[in-house]
């Protein structure tokens, strides 16, 4: 009998995986509150730096030493602790890639960022996920403590704050479980620490002094990114802050030209206006509050510890709000079947300016009466 037509199937754990695809399309022109995303755009010095590019530079190979440079000075690293990926995406499949085995257990929270589980599937790893506690979505401490005994797993993956929950772990928390866990690679998402002062740098650089930060967590991971503050998402770059010898080990499975030109560019010259940084911040942390205060006036249940957006569960369909939501030319994130949160929308958090658009549109959908700025 003839072999059937067709190309050959991928690795079993490729076939037997579901595409992880986030609705990105369509978006333009419209007011982005669904993938927490800086809402307003770059720095002036961004948009400037990335329109002196010399166009004959376009045909030449990316250089990272001044990109490594900036960082090293922002970060108060030395260069070889960090890592530079195409969006923290790539850092995570990477990490995934350079120390996940078929078997190997990836120990998470649940629900978090989606990307996590995709990740470790690809490599053929037995997905752990933990659900945060209700009422009000605490972190699973005691049942993560016991996971990483019992298990011993490769891998443990947390978002501090957490996305979606908001949810907050103290740093000192998160450096007791590292260091109670020798045999895991801990790998801690600080995407959105700018927003809460979550992180774990200035504590590892404090009691460090003028040694290694990572010389009493050898198996600690940071990762970092410039889309949610620095407004330079498009444009994908993210950051890993390790031990030299596991970002070392990172190195070997990415590309050698993975981060184009552009993205160097806009990084170094963002790197370099922290002022429209915390800017930006300060707005969205007073915007946060604000529509914090509509929604508590109004009675509409909300949840939102960390980070730049919110949960708000609407009283009627979360799926038509945000159709409703979508025609005025308003995005938000449905959270239908998510582990504890469906029902919800995700509301990324912008401007005063932005979010007022936000709150007149969601209350007259909700038919919310006495509500006002």
């Amino acid at each position: 009998m003839a072999d059937s037509f067709g190309p050959p199937p991928a690795r079993v754990e490729v076939e037997n995986l579901q595409s992880y695809s986030a609705p990105l399309e369509g978006r333009r022109g419209m007011l982005r509150l669904d993938f927490n995303e800086n809402t307003v755009g770059p720095s002036p010095k961004v948009v400037a730096a990335i329109r002196a590019i010399p166009a004959n530079h376009y045909a030449i190979y990316p250089e990272y030493s001044e990109l490594k440079a900036a960082f090293s000075r922002s970060l108060q690293l030395a260069r070889e602790q960090l890592g530079l990926f195409n969006g923290v995406d790539a850092a995570l499949h990477a990490i995934c890639h350079a120390y996940g085995n078929p078997g190997d257990v990836l120990l998470t929270t649940s629900p978090t960022f989606g990307y996590y589980k995709p990740c470790g599937e690809m490599q053929g790893m037995q997905i752990k996920a933990i659900p945060y506690q209700l009422p009000d979505f605490q972190f699973p401490l005691d049942e993560i403590r016991s996971a990483l005994i019992q298990l011993r797993p490769r891998l443990l993956l947390l978002c501090n704050p957490n996305n979606p929950t908001g949810t907050r772990l103290a740093a000192t928390q998160i450096l007791e479980l590292t260091a109670a866990a020798p045999q895991t690679l801990v790998v801690v998402d600080e995407l959105y620490e700018a927003f809460t002062g979550d992180s774990l740098l200035p504590i590892l650089l404090n009691q460090a002094g003028n040694s290694n930060p990572f010389s009493s967590y050898p198996n600690l991971i940071i990762l970092r990114s410039l889309s949610k503050t620095a407004g330079i998402a498009g444009l994908r770059l993210g950051v890993a802050l390790a031990e030299a010898a596991v970002i070392e080990r990172l190195n070997r499975v990415t590309g050698p030209y993975d981060i184009n030109s552009f993205a160097s560019t806009a990084a170094i010259a963002a790197l370099g206006d922290q002022a429209y940084v915390d800017s930006y911040v300060e707005e969205v942390l007073l915007a946060k509050n604000w529509l914090i205060q509509q929604l508590s006036k109004a009675k509409v249940k909300h949840h939102g510890a960390g980070g730049n957006y919110l949960l708000i569960w609407p009283k009627q369909a979360a799926e038509f709000v945000d159709q409703k939501l979508r025609a005025q030319g308003i995005l938000c994130r449905n959270m239908a079947g998510k582990a504890l949160i469906d029902g919800s929308l995700r509301v990324s958090i912008g401007t005063r300016e932005q979010m007022q658009l936000f709150w007149h549109a969601f209350a007259a959908i909700e038919g919310l009466q006495g509500t006002s700025t």
